[in-house]
């Protein structure tokens, strides 16, 4: 990574085990510190999830519906489907 850059992860386990900090220690990462079980500000997460609750609602009975329900649906996003939630401005608040 560039200098002054910082690697951010959630603290899923597998990013959380001693291997893994110990692999991006002995690199020198610089790791953003980042609570437990915190609101999630990483926008394309955002993305899945409302991604996800669409194709739940047409309930695919196959793989093959299943593409083609995410085919269909990818495309209906408009700019500000990615724009941050409303309440993303009192996560950061002091």
């Amino acid at each position: 990574m560039k200098r002054g850059w910082v690697f951010q992860h959630d603290n899923d386990p597998k990013h959380t085990a001693r291997a893994t900090q110990e692999w991006l220690r002995k690199k020198h990462f610089k790791v953003l510190e980042w609570p437990s079980q915190s609101t999630d500000l990483n926008p394309i997460e955002n993305l899945w999830r409302e991604l996800k609750v669409r194709v739940a609602q047409r309930q695919p009975q196959n793989i093959t519906a299943l593409e083609e329900i995410c085919m269909e649906e990818w495309p209906k996003y408009q700019q500000q489907s990615f724009s941050k939630p409303s309440w993303i401005k009192f996560a950061f608040r002091v």
